[in-house]
């Protein structure tokens, strides 16, 4: 059985920075990608970054250019570093590793930006 685990959440002032990290056991063979993604309430599930086996990686346009996703594959994780946090970014942010057509879920970590 897989599971994902995401780490890292917590409360942060605006343009303050967290970095959210994510793991999966056991070791996970054949990723394609992995994704972070985000639930604010009321709003669906959304990709912010994801990143390839080959180290590609894919940003949603409005965290272009403050959060940065990159992959440990010796340790099978992926971190995402968010720097210049707004209120906006407050969610739920999840973690997904796909493997061909399987997904396996984190359960979330809450991310909170607020005075």
């Amino acid at each position: 059985q897989v599971q994902v685990v995401e780490f890292g959440g917590g409360l942060v002032q605006p343009g303050g920075s967290l970095r959210l990290s994510c793991a999966a056991s056991p070791i996970i063979f054949g990723i394609d990608t992995v994704g972070w993604y985000r639930q604010a309430p009321g709003k669906q599930r959304e990709l912010v970054a994801d990143i390839t086996s080959g180290g590609a990686a894919n940003y949603a346009d409005s965290v272009k250019g403050r959060f940065t996703i990159s992959r440990d594959s010796a340790k099978n994780s992926v971190s995402l570093q968010m720097n210049s946090l707004k209120p906006e970014d407050t969610a739920v942010y999840y973690c997904k590793y796909q493997v061909l057509r399987k997904a396996y879920w984190g359960q979330g970590t809450q991310v909170t930006v607020s005075e």
